[in-house]
């Protein structure tokens, strides 16, 4: 009997330093260093992409003519900013009506603009454009740049859904606390006033060219038919031809009467692939700044660098 409690208590014995070493080897396998999670290695792989993309200086100054400006060329194909005075191409000012690209994208993805439905009724207020003093639609719209007809859009589309949207694109400063405008002080009727308007929003040159991107290019979060309705209104007509075809929308700003701001931004495709360009124009005694010279400029680069 003896014998046989001695061999159970043997047989304990052993069966315990063998769960133990089997405790063990758990625990030895649960604390072994694990590879860094994949997340980790895409916003690596992100910001070694960001850096990777080189600046090169251009002296454009000949187009320019005098003016005090900048004109920044994105070109993502050979992964290069072309940039005349970049102190300027990175220094933010107002968007002013380039901002109408922003608002149409984002009111044409929510349905908020239907181009087959969507005129808008006139108020009956005398405005100094012409053009839009009468019932408008979103083609004429855009390309009068009617202010009165984009407050109204953009009242639609709302200060949530509008300030998710900047900061989707990374639209400068993302500023649109001042809602109404009223830090614009060339303006007081608030028909033609709001945050893009010399108020709190800005951006860069630079900046434009990037933002162009997201909307337009191959990572776009946006729906094929929003950007096709959109490149309908923002197409140059004179400029679309089979080896060139430009895209942009004008802007222009003023402090106490004086052209501050005057832009023209988009993008251009040709045979070569897909570049996005911006060229603003700051204020410059006795010479003429406008929007209009800004286009004139932008469309000169654009055709020499896309075709030379």
């Amino acid at each position: 009997m003896k014998k046989k409690t001695k061999y159970f208590k043997v047989i304990c014995l052993l069966f315990v330093c063998i769960l133990a070493c089997m405790i063990t080897g758990c625990a030895n396998h649960s604390t072994e260093e694990k590879p860094p999670a994949e997340s980790g290695n895409s916003v690596e792989s992100e910001n070694e992409i960001s850096a990777d993309i080189e600046t090169v200086e251009a002296d454009w100054s000949e187009y320019f003519n005098g003016r005090n400006g900048t004109a920044v060329i994105y070109d993502p194909s050979n992964r290069r900013y072309t940039v005349y005075n970049q102190k300027l191409a990175e220094t933010r000012s107002s968007p002013c009506s380039t901002f109408k690209i922003i608002s149409s994208l984002i009111a044409l993805e929510n349905g908020i603009i239907l181009p087959e439905d969507s005129t808008r009724t006139w108020s009956g207020e005398r405005f100094w454009n012409e053009d839009w003093n009468k019932d408008i639609d979103f083609r004429e719209a855009f390309r009068t740049s009617c202010v009165w007809y984009f407050r109204q859009v953009i009242d639609d589309i709302g200060k949530d859904r509008m300030q998710k949207e900047l900061e989707k694109l990374q639209y400068g400063n993302c500023d649109i606390s001042d809602w109404e405008g009223s830090l614009n002080t060339n303006n007081n009727n608030r028909a033609l006033t709001g945050f893009w308007i010399e108020s709190s929003l800005r951006i860069s040159p630079k900046e434009q060219t990037e933002v162009m991107e997201r909307i337009f290019g191959g990572n776009s979060d946006y729906s094929e038919e929003t950007r096709n309705q959109l490149k309908q209104v923002i197409l140059v007509p004179e400029q679309d031809r089979a080896a060139l075809s430009i895209y942009g929308k004008t802007g222009m700003g003023k402090n106490n009467g004086v052209v501050v701001d005057a832009w023209f931004t988009g993008f251009a495709e040709s045979t070569e692939g897909t570049i996005y360009f911006c060229v603003r124009l700051g204020e410059t005694e006795e010479l003429e700044v406008s929007s209009t010279v800004a286009k004139e400029i932008a469309i000169e680069i654009v055709s020499d660098y896309c075709i030379p």
